[in-house]
């Protein structure tokens, strides 16, 4: 058995760990937020995934300031909105979530989609690498990004890098909607043979995908709930999934997935020949859009 556990971690670009699963809060009141991410630390969680448009960074940060944890034990993770990439509006939201969160750095932060066209994702990707420079920010990374928008963005950081070493900065993360039905194989393949860590958004696929058939097998086979086995396929797949739940009985369920393993075989019957995004899908947009 691949001997994953809820405190296992992987290398990242910039030479920091990151759990290997991690508690989303994408929809979570700010008024609920702080309560059930305590939950998720307690049960053994230490990866918060949130994000600027989620407006709930503060909860999150509380939640973390007051686990009685140590700070680099916890790693916290937002994003910058995506509609108005700037260098200017980039900076200000790093600063903006460090005033929000009340942490002293941000362990990742990423730009949130690849919209606003050329420039604007190249002046973004330089202020996120300055915020790294300044201590602020420890890795840096994407969401949402297709092989088109990250082969740009290898052009750019080799640009960048002319002006002196490390002056790009590397991308440590791709975040993407993930799951059998949007497996992403030519994005996950193209990250990962450059070391870029992918973790899968909405990997319960918002919970519309659990009655299929394909998965009533291995549920009875394991003993254990669909989620359960979708996010057994997500870490199998070498991805960093993010389940989200305000539920504290789902928040320890999601967690319950370090005792068995798939076989090659089981993966094998979901791999599903489906394109199925079940939220936003910027990874097709053009590049000057």
């Amino acid at each position: 058995m691949a001997n994953f556990t809820i405190n296992s971690k992987v290398r990242l670009n910039s030479g920091y760990e990151i759990p290997l699963l991690g508690y989303g809060v994408w929809q979570t009141p700010a008024d609920t937020c702080e309560e059930v991410v305590t939950h998720a630390l307690k049960t053994g969680y230490r990866h918060v995934d949130s994000a600027a448009v989620y407006r709930n960074e503060a909860p999150c940060g509380a939640a973390i300031r007051n686990s009685g944890l140590k700070r680099d034990d916890i790693f916290f993770t937002s994003k910058v909105p995506a509609r108005t990439l700037s260098y200017e509006n980039t900076k200000a939201q790093v600063e903006k979530t460090l005033k929000e969160t009340g942490l002293t750095y941000i362990d990742l932060m990423l730009i949130h989609a690849p919209y606003g066209g050329r420039e604007a994702r190249k002046a973004a990707w330089k202020a996120l690498v300055d915020a790294q420079h300044e201590g602020k920010v420890r890795s840096i990374g994407v969401s949402n990004y297709g092989v088109h928008h990250l082969e740009e963005m290898e052009e750019y950081i080799q640009e960048l890098e002319k002006e002196g070493n490390g002056k790009g900065g590397v991308i440590s993360v791709n975040q993407l909607e993930i799951h059998p039905w949007c497996p992403r194989t030519d994005i996950v393949e193209w990250c990962q043979k450059r070391g870029i860590v992918v973790e899968a958004y909405s990997p319960l696929v918002r919970g519309q995908r659990m009655n299929e058939k394909v998965l009533q097998p291995l549920t009875k086979k394991y003993g254990k709930s669909e989620a359960q086995v979708l996010l057994r396929w997500s870490l199998q797949r070498g991805l960093v999934p993010l389940p989200k739940s305000v539920t504290p009985s789902r928040i320890e369920e999601n967690a319950d997935i370090f005792d068995f393993e798939l076989t090659p075989e089981d993966m094998k019957t979901l791999e599903i020949d489906e394109y199925s995004p079940v939220c936003w899908d910027p990874t097709i947009i053009k590049l000057e859009q």
